[in-house]
């Protein structure tokens, strides 16, 4: 049978199976695909805003172009194609329901060629966009099953880890760009039937210490070339990085990049204690076990509020009874973390009335998006012991 290519997709709610169209058919927004800032997507910020975010604005700007590239090269050890890429990111980007980043993605997947219409070629990509879906919505349920599958229908190694770092990459903007847009007021616009993420099943976090073992091989440094080495020697030393650097130094550019928002990022007028909420609670809600025992064997806070968040939501707004600014922080983590696209201008004010500055407030919320990246590098990459 004549295989097909087909181009385009009429909206940003796209399929997962190629079919025949007549003709090519526009996004809703075509001119989402052309913008100056391809992270903040053309959100206008105020000067001390950016001059703020800058150190960690200009190397997420850098990972956009590693990521999605105008051309992409395809071959044996790389088959991710640039629609896969942008298919992926759109996937994503409807999971977290924040319009700007749906109508670019959308706008860029249209005028691409889709892949043939056979068996295999469908097969792989519904596998592909289940577990884009999976990783960015229910990020818990990601196991060596789910690399395995992949594995299945064609993927290698390099594949997965460019994918797992274009859904982290997309979950980092929705919740960046989403921060910024309350910031400045904007309304919320909710989307029906939207789902929401669920935290994670409080029996993952029965036991107080893990150990996480890739599941994918690490660069080999008896082979491994000079800018892999360089990439390791730069972020693995950081905490953060010591067991992803050598499985993230297989794609050492969007490693670097990482690293770079990373150490740009790092809340410098927020407290180790707000700092340490932060980043318990949200491994706790994406069922990252390794990096909330990893968070909580540093802990040095209140044991109570530890305890709290461990159990899970319910418990932790007790806590919030007397400690108003830990359960306010602890509300704009949960929803930041589970529905981006319903972080409203209310969270800051929240914020803002326990106490915590426009400034650090951000500082606060960044930090919570990238930490969900992290946390989904480690559960997408690798398993528990």
């Amino acid at each position: 049978m004549e295989q097909r290519r087909v181009s385009g997709k009429s909206h940003w709610y796209h399929e997962t199976q190629s079919s025949a169209r007549q003709a090519q058919v526009l996004p809703l927004v075509p001119e989402a695909a052309t913008v100056d800032d391809p992270f903040l997507l053309n959100l206008t910020l105020p000067d001390w805003l950016t001059q703020l975010c800058s150190s960690w604005l200009a190397p997420a700007r850098t990972l956009y172009k590693i990521l999605f590239p105008q051309r992409v090269t395809i071959n044996r050890l790389h088959t991710f194609s640039a629609y896969d890429r942008l298919s992926t990111a759109l996937t994503v980007a409807q999971v977290y329901g924040v319009q700007r980043l749906c109508n670019h993605y959308a706008a860029r997947l249209a005028p691409l060629p889709g892949p043939d219409s056979s068996r295999e070629s469908n097969r792989r990509l519904a596998q592909i966009t289940q577990y884009a879906r999976q990783l960015a919505l229910s990020p818990g349920v990601i196991n060596a099953r789910a690399r395995h599958q992949l594995d299945e229908v064609g993927l290698t190694e390099y594949d997965i880890i460019l994918m797992g770092q274009i859904i982290g990459f997309i979950s980092f903007q929705a919740r960046a760009i989403a921060t910024f847009q309350a910031l400045q007021g904007q309304p919320v616009r909710l989307i029906p039937g939207m789902e929401m993420q669920q935290e994670a099943e409080q029996t993952l976090f029965v036991g107080t210490q893990t150990q996480w073992t890739p599941g994918i091989a690490p660069v080999d440094l008896r082979t491994a070339s000079s800018r892999q080495m360089e990439s390791l020697a730069n972020w693995q030393p950081l905490p953060a990085f010591q067991l992803l650097a050598p499985v993230l130094a297989h794609e050492y550019p969007s490693l670097d990049a990482l690293g770079e928002i990373y150490s740009g990022a790092q809340p410098a007028l927020v407290d180790d204690d707000i700092k340490q909420l932060v980043t318990l609670y949200t491994a706790r809600i994406n069922g990252s076990v390794n990096c909330f025992s990893e968070t909580r064997q540093g802990w040095s806070g209140d044991e109570d509020l530890a305890e709290a968040v461990r159990i899970g939501d319910r418990v932790l707004k007790r806590p919030g009874q007397t400690r108003s600014k830990e359960g306010a922080i602890a509300q704009a983590v949960q929803m930041l973390t589970c529905a981006p696209d319903r972080f409203s201008p209310a969270h800051f004010a929240q914020l803002k009335d326990n106490g915590i500055n426009e400034t650090s407030a951000v500082e606060l919320l960044i930090w919570c998006a990238l930490c969900g990246w992290l946390n989904r590098l480690k559960i997408a990459f690798g398993d528990i012991t």
